[in-house]
């Protein structure tokens, strides 16, 4: 490097230091920032970038909630700790234990941009056999197709060297199973309400093609007092609607007499029967069958013998008798249930707008790609593209806010991010939540936590510079109004006072007049 080099270089640096980063500079080390992410796991930039990270450190605030959680993860040793301790993943920050499962456990954890509650199932790596495996992708697979208000959300899947962590919608109240032994049974018109939400998830279920084979009341969960969903796919299989399975899942005193029978069976009965020993716990409380060991058990069931307590209503009875019929094509179908003068009057909630989970580069600010070069990079052409549902243009736009944009897809060299994406994770809980906050009988929920800790802080900012500038415009408006009426009132005074004027000196004129008049009548006089 020459002298004259050397001093123009030393002179940039300075003018950077003096007057701010140059956007290009900006743009570099915000594009090191995210690159560096994305091609490796947290870790140091390379030693030849100090200025860029010195910038960093001093331009922070200037940066995107995106950008900033990209800058800790990297740099912010308290979050490496963090990590090692098993108290962050990912975008996840990892809280208190709230279940435990046949090979996991389930933690609540907070997404870090979207601030929203999830539910994260961790399971141990070392302790997963080929079968666990293959039932953990069934899980993942079935849960992928699912959109429904009484059904578990997945979010994202992120694998360490040691675990795999599942991130699903987190419902707050519990199971059903805690709620029923610790308060007892339900009311028939609260089982109503959530018996027809169950009915309307497996029928979700079932259209699909999926069998959840462990349905019972510690896999239903309250997200709110009078709002069930169903969860923990783990046994979960895609069947067709006549195929015959032939592996035993499920909780034993749940299962249908043709498991214990040792045949080939058909799902969507297995599910049936499940239901009918759900609808009966949650009226008494019981069990229909029970026994003090599983070969008790077994014969009981294959038995068919229980009672149902006179307190429970004929209707329910009646519904009940039919779930559970010893031969699997007598069982009631979903339509029947649906119809049954027990359910005559209760609200089966619809599913989702079936949208994409997966984040495509197509943006709602850009649906066509406006430079013909980035088409060519992105390789879609405005015949590919999606038409976008106004949940996914919003989606789009509150990423947009937290700074995540279409430059994510150049560092990933993607066009569409999965669930192993933690991108895609954000988008995937920002689209439900739009989707939640839309419909009927998910809106409540919303409402009653008033949206506080599960709306992003950028999302938050940005709703409240709306707030704060559709305030000042209405003030705007309002000081405006308020001036004209003032204007008006005015002028009406104006001229009510000029008519009053104008009135006096009409009157005045006419006084005038007559006493002009009586006094040239009197002169009148007078010379006469």
């Amino acid at each position: 490097m020459t002298n004259n080099e050397h001093d123009t270089d030393q002179q940039d640096q300075a003018s950077f230091h003096e007057n701010g980063i140059d956007e290009i500079v900006t743009t570099n080390r915000r594009s090191s920032i995210k690159n560096s992410y994305n091609n490796s796991s947290i870790s140091s930039p390379p030693p030849s970038e100090p200025v860029a990270i010195l910038f960093a450190k001093d331009e922070k605030k200037r940066l995107s909630p995106y950008e900033k959680l990209l800058y800790d993860l990297q740099h912010d040793t308290r979050w490496k700790e963090e990590e090692k301790a098993g108290k962050r993943i990912g975008f996840f920050r990892i809280k208190d234990d709230i279940g435990t499962g046949n090979f996991s456990h389930v933690k609540l954890g907070i997404h870090l941009l979207a601030k929203e509650k999830v539910a994260i199932k961790i399971l141990d790596k070392i302790k997963l056999d080929e079968r666990t495996q293959r039932l953990l992708l069934r899980e993942i697979t079935s849960m992928e197709v699912l959109h429904h208000p009484n059904i578990i959300r997945l979010y994202e899947v992120i694998e360490t060297p040691s675990n795999i962590y599942i991130v699903m919608e987190y419902a707050s109240g519990g199971e059903f199973f805690t709620k029923i032994t610790t308060n007892g049974k339900f009311t028939e018109d609260d089982a109503k309400c959530y018996f027809s939400q169950i009915v309307a998830a497996v029928e979700h279920l079932h259209s699909h093609g999926i069998i959840h084979r462990d349905i019972k009341a510690e896999n239903v969960f309250f997200a709110r007092e009078r709002l069930v969903k169903l969860g923990d796919f783990g046994f979960s299989t895609f069947s067709e609607k006549n195929q015959t399975l032939t592996t035993f899942c499920g909780s034993p005193p749940y299962a249908a007499p043709e498991l214990f029978r040792d045949e080939n069976y058909i799902g969507i009965y297995v599910d049936i029967w499940a239901m009918g020993i759900l609808l009966y716990f949650m009226v008494t409380a019981l069990m229909p069958f029970r026994a003090e060991n599983v070969g008790k058990l077994k014969r009981s069931i294959l038995e068919g013998n229980y009672m149902v307590p006179s307190h429970v209503s004929e209707p329910c009875k009646t519904l009940i008798r039919g779930l559970l019929q010893p031969e699997p094509t007598d069982r009631c179908s979903i339509e029947q249930i649906r119809t049954c003068s027990w359910l005559i009057n209760e609200i089966f909630p619809e599913a989702y707008e079936p949208l994409p989970i997966n984040l495509a580069n197509v943006w709602a600010t850009n649906t066509i790609p406006k430079d013909m070069s980035l088409m060519a990079q992105t390789a879609i052409i405005p015949s590919d593209l999606p038409p976008q549902s106004s949940f996914e243009y919003e989606a789009h736009s509150i990423l947009e806010e937290m700074g995540i944009s279409s430059n994510v897809f150049r560092a990933t060299e993607n066009n569409v991010l999965t669930n192993r994406d933690s991108v895609n994770g954000t988008y995937r809980i920002i689209l439900h939540r739009l989707q939640r906050q839309s419909n009927q009988f998910e809106r409540e929920d919303n409402n009653d936590r008033l949206l506080n800790e599960d709306l992003s802080s950028s999302y938050t900012n940005y709703t409240r510079r709306n707030s704060i500038q559709s305030h000042r415009n209405t003030a705007r408006q309002d000081s405006v109004t308020a001036r004209r009426a003032s204007v008006t009132e005015r002028r009406a005074s104006v001229t009510e006072r000029r008519a009053s004027i104008i009135d006096d000196g009409t009157r005045r004129q006419s006084i005038n007049s007559k006493q002009h008049s009586l006094v040239k009548q009197t002169k009148v006089c007078t010379i006469l």
